[in-house]
Order: C-alpha cells, then sequence, then structure tokens
C-alpha cells in the first residue's frame, strides 16, 4: 500500500525546526507535574509530555499514576496554553487520553515491535483526528516499523510522525539504545515528508549525552526533539538518569546548531557531481568483479570444488581492513563492504552451481 503521508501540522506549532515536546518521563504528582510545566512554558516549549503509564521490564517498578494524571495535565493545558502529549499502549489508553483532551499521542517501542497491539491501537484511532507519533521498535526492523505506521494509516490516521529512540543492544555500549542513524534516514528517503522526532534521552541514557545527540538530529535534518525533563531530575520515580532540568533544556536548545540554508544543495552540486562520477567507477569496478567471481564459480564446478574457502576468505577480510587504514579508512568500515561484497559473490556462485 502506498502511503501519501504528509508534513505533520500540530496547531500551528511546525516550520521551524526543532518542534520541542518536553517533559517529565513519568507524571508522579499534581506538584511535580505543574513545576515541570510552568517552568518549561517560561523557556517556550509549547508541547508537555508525561508519561501516564508506564511500560516497565519487570513488576513491581513505578508503573505510572494512571488515569489519576490526566488531571493534572489538563490543568497543564489550562494554566499554560500548551499542547499535550502521552504514551498509549491500549486502546483504554487511546480512550481515556482523547476524553482527557490530550493532544498529541505517541506509541512506545515495545508496543510498536507487536503487530496484534499496533492493529489494536489503529482500530481504536478509527474517527479520531488526533496527531500519532510511533517509536521504532525496540529492534532494529525498519519494515516492522513502516508496518506499525501502515497499520494506522490504513485506519485513516493521517496526522502521522515518528520518534527515533534507537534500538536496545544485549552488548552493553555507550549509549543505552544504538542510534543506528541509517534506519531512520532510510525511513525519510522512502517517506520524505514524514516528521521525525528523536528521542536523545532514550538513545543516550544519561543527561551528558542528551545534548550531542540532539545536535546529531539536527545535523541529520529531523524536524524535532522530545525530551525528558524533569524539575527535580535525581529524584525522578523513572529513568532518572537521563532527565534534565527545564534550565538545562534551554541551555541545550540555545547551543543547538540548526543548519537550514535553503541554498547549501545548491553551493555542493559541484561536489555531488564529483560523488556520482565516483559511484559510476566504483559500479563498473564491482560489475568486473562479479564477472571474475562468475568465472571462478565455472572452474570450481568444472574442478568439483566447494564454492566457500575459509581461508581465503579470512585473508580478504584482514588484508582489506589494513590496506583501507592505510588509505585513511575505518577497517570496520572495510570489512562491512568486503562481507557484502563476498556474500554476492557467493550467491553469484551457487547460481552457478545449479
Amino acid at each position: 500500500m502506498t502511503m501519501e503521508i504528509e508534513q505533520l501540522k500540530l496547531n500551528g506549532i511546525e516550520g521551524k525546526r526543532p518542534i520541542v515536546i518536553a517533559g517529565p518521563c513519568s507524571a508522579e504528582s499534581r506538584e511535580q507535574v505543574m513545576s515541570t510545566a510552568t517552568q518549561l512554558a517560561a523557556k517556550g516549549v509549547r508541547i508537555f509530555r508525561a508519561g501516564i503509564w508506564k511500560p516497565r521490564t519487570k513488576p513491581g517498578g513505578f508503573e505510572g499514576v494512571g488515569v489519576a494524571g490526566l488531571p493534572w495535565m489538563k490543568e497543564v493545558k489550562q494554566a499554560t496554553g500548551m499542547l499535550l502529549a502521552t504514551e498509549v499502549a491500549t486502546p483504554y489508553h487511546v480512550f481515556e487520553a482523547i476524553k482527557a483532551g490530550i493532544d498529541i499521542l505517541w506509541i512506545g517501542a515495545r508496543t510498536a515491535a507487536n503487530p496484534f497491539a499496533m492493529q489494536e491501537l489503529a482500530d481504536s484511532l478509527k474517527g479520531t483526528d488526533i496527531p500519532v507519533l510511533v517509536k521504532n521498535p525496540v529492534n532494529p526492523d525498519l519494515e516492522l516499523w513502516i508496518g506499525g505506521i501502515e497499520r494506522l494509516y490504513r485506519a485513516g490516521v493521517k496526522r502521522l510522525g515518528v520518534i527515533h529512540r534507537g534500538f536496545s543492544s544485549y552488548e552493553k555500549k555507550l549509549y543505552r539504545n544504538l542510534p543506528l542513524w541509517h534506519i531512520p534516514i532510510e525511513l525519510k528517503r522512502r517517506y520524505p515528508n514524514l516528521t521525525i522526532f528523536c528521542d536523545p534521552s532514550h538513545i543516550g541514557g544519561k543527561r551528558e549525552l542528551v545534548a550531542p545527540i540532539a545536535q546529531q538530529a539536527m545535523d541529520l535534518n529531523f524536524d524535532g526533539l522530545i525530551v525528558e525533563s524533569h524539575c527535580d531530575p535525581d529524584n525522578a520515580l523513572s529513568d532518572a538518569a537521563q532527565q534534565i532540568t527545564p534550565e538545562v533544556l534551554d541551555f541545550t536548545l540555545s547551543m543547538l546548531v540548526v543548519r537550514d540554508n535553503p541554498q547549501t544543495t545548491e553551493n555542493i552540486t559541484v561536489l555531488r557531481k564529483k560523488i556520482d562520477e565516483i559511484d559510476e567507477t566504483l559500479l563498473t569496478i564491482l560489475a568486473k568483479r562479479m564477472g571474475i567471481s562468475r568465472e571462478i564459480g565455472v572452474y570450481k564446478k568444472e574442478h568439483n570444488m566447494p564454492i566457500l574457502q575459509s581461508g581465503r576468505y579470512s585473508d580478504i577480510l584482514e588484508n582489506r581492513a589494513k590496506q583501507g587504514e592505510s588509505l585513511g579508512l575505518s577497517a570496520s568500515f572495510v570489512q562491512e563492504i568486503m562481507k557484502s561484497i563476498h556474500e554476492e559473490s557467493v550467491k553469484v556462485q551457487m547460481d552457478i552451481m545449479k
């Protein structure tokens, strides 16, 4: 199905990057919600977020105050005029949030990974005109992300956007969730008008990483940021390590370099032309290499030799990585390229063996 997704309009809050959604990970008390919202509004933030229902990895943790927190959100809107955003994971959440006047819904990473849950949410949103943002699934699966968006689109939800919050990894890394920027970049390539927010809080997992990740998102032309901001982050009931104060958020936003020069693409046309020419040369060389792989495949078939030569493959990876480093390229980058080339060469030779 072809999705005709348009740029998301949020009651006049669009156009200038970044669109900022900010507020605590969880609504914990009326005082905490109002204090944080009032401070953020004073800093110019126009969309307030707070988790009403919180999915936790293990039972026993703080799972949000539930519907008891929705009146606090309504009070924020009455006092500050800010739009309100919260996460939903079930049709019940959708019903209660819309009834309470929440302006924007987002669907979390765990829910986005479950097609059954996404379909239930899509069905519950039929006939509504509320903006819905879909976080990337916890695992790096672009098609699963698109599938969730499509379920909402088929249900008639047309005011759609996404949130890039990074991807879970078993290994311990610098980031809480790996950015894997190429995945949201590919999503934007397929749907150029799709509004994309970055969640630097969940990608980084530490408050000191929020600013540099936010800058990376701006450099990659993301439309907005959704940032966890708390009036007393050290004592937050959830995700304390990644939340920042409204004052720190304001300083972070003031330091962002947002490159929106419309002349940029014109000024680099000559350089891009050079890249196009080099790419053409690369493709020609790759085609020649695959031609030689076919000849090798024919020879192996005629002499009853196995396709995979493990020693040869290991030598190629090691030697090419060293050659690449001598030319100023990273060894891991070169190895990834060589792995892809080798996989294609094996496919070519397997076709010959049939």
